[in-house]
């Protein structure tokens, strides 16, 4: 494994653990998606990059795509949560409730 490979693996691996176990906030969960966005966006355009080919040099940009519809959703359910609930904490929401 190299040093960059490493390093993008663990990038995405905190992103992952600090998703699953720091879930208090709402703006934090989007915090940790969009480094694991980041860090699989950054291995994806280099490993494009190592295989020199065309067809690969696509993947990244279409994935940085999808990424920004993530994030402008995330935001959208962020505010309309923040508004109706008054927070952005997890546990303040209830799925079951109208």
């Amino acid at each position: 494994m190299t040093p960059v490979h490493f390093s993008f693996s663990s990038a995405f691996i905190l992103g992952l653990m600090g998703l699953t176990f720091h879930r208090t906030h709402l703006l934090s969960a989007l915090l940790c998606l969009e480094g694991m966005m980041l860090s699989l966006f950054i291995a994806l355009a280099l490993w494009a990059l190592q295989f020199e080919t065309t067809s690969f040099s696509t993947a990244p940009m279409l994935l940085l795509a999808f990424s920004a519809c993530e994030a402008s959703a995330g935001l959208a359910l962020l505010v309309a949560t923040a508004r109706t609930h008054g927070t952005d904490r997890l546990q303040n929401l209830n799925l079951l409730q109208c």
